[in-house]
């Protein structure tokens, strides 16, 4: 301490580190593509062992009346919490529980309709061995994903699949990285093969995405983004250019729905064709909308998705969209910027 009672100043020196020599540089990049090689061929031993196993293990979840509930201890709890999401995201409805946790009450959690998927590479985790008496007590379907077929954990199992590696992408051997990858790329696959039995569709995946731009795309509709009522810019047959200018100005679509003398929609005019007709040298205070809009014009329906209704104005190179219910009566419109504040695009 300093003579009034402050703690000391100590000066810091700071050393510039050296930068790696071409030996190290070269080093770096081939540990990190032997790792890659080391993965990419554990990955490719999975292949052959898609086998009746795999399709027993789809089978047993098929027909469960519960949930999937992954278990496994360290990085291969991990990977069961990520393989658990997946199953959760695309139609089986899945969830973690730590192995440990599960002894000391979470096991309160599983049910007899469910099924657990036990992750372990040895097939000997004392974490998930001991659980396996209640499992087996309550008749729970167990399957297992280990490195060792001729484990514990395997042999209790109603099926294994095996993710067992040559060798980890470790030099040593002892980290796991080729056996996690492995296990991995296992779980998606099965989660992929669960989806497609089920008839999963992309809706369903927006579903359990509502707050993602995929959910946004996929379940918000035109009648969501639409101006309606007295924000709808509309004038009928023999409007003035000049009003029909002034109701788009008012509106701030870009845009106006042209009506028949009945209410039905007999067009559109929007900048675009304020453009032309100045091009073509109409003169804007004495035209009539008729002479200047676009006759019909491409519409949407209320009820139809917004991605959909953006397709539509890509296809056409427009910026606009007149709503019309089945009678053809415009019911509201909307723009480009309308579906961007949205994040449909």
């Amino acid at each position: 301490m300093s003579p009034k009672g402050f703690p000391a100043i100590i000066p810091v020196f700071f050393v510039e580190q050296p930068k790696p020599s071409m030996n190290q540089t070269r080093d770096l990049i081939d540990s990190a593509q032997r790792t890659i090689r080391l993965e990419i061929e554990a990955v490719q031993e999975l292949l052959p062992r898609i086998d009746a196993n795999f399709v027993k293990a789809c089978e047993l979840i098929l027909a469960s009346k519960g949930r999937v509930v992954v278990v496994g201890m360290g990085k291969s709890g991990h990977i069961g919490n990520k393989i658990a999401a997946t199953l959760a995201s695309t139609g089986t409805t899945a969830f973690f529980v730590h192995p440990a946790e599960a002894s000391h009450g979470d096991m309160g959690m599983i049910t007899r309709d469910d099924v657990v998927l036990a992750l372990s590479n040895s097939g000997s985790t004392a974490e998930i061995v001991t659980l396996l008496p209640l499992i087996k007590r309550l008749g729970i379907t167990l399957i297992s994903m280990t490195g060792n077929p001729e484990s514990p954990l395997s042999k209790a199992a109603e099926v294994n699949l095996d993710t067992r590696v040559a060798k980890e992408a470790c030099p040593l051997n002892l980290a796991p990285t080729s056996s996690t990858t492995a296990s991995l790329v296992l779980g998606d696959a099965l989660a992929i093969a669960l989806l497609e039995a089920r008839g999963f569709t992309a809706e369903d995946f927006a579903f359990s995405h509502p707050g993602g731009a995929l959910g946004r795309r996929l379940l918000l509709k035109v009648e969501n983004v639409m101006h309606a009522g007295d924000s709808l810019p509309q004038v009928k047959r023999g409007t003035s250019l000049r009003e029909a200018l002034l109701e788009m100005t008012q509106k701030g679509l870009g845009m106006t729905a042209v009506l028949e003398n009945d209410g039905k929609l007999a067009g559109i005019f929007t900048d675009g064709d304020l453009r032309r007709a100045l091009d073509k040298g109409i003169d804007v205070r004495d035209a009539r909308i008729d002479e200047v809009m676009t006759p019909h014009g491409k519409t949407a329906r209320a009820d139809m998705l917004a991605a959909e209704a953006l397709k539509i104005m890509e296809d056409n190179k427009i910026s606009a969209l007149v709503v019309i219910d089945a009678n053809g009566f415009p019911v509201g419109a909307f723009n480009l910027g309308d579906l961007l504040r949205a994040g449909v695009m």
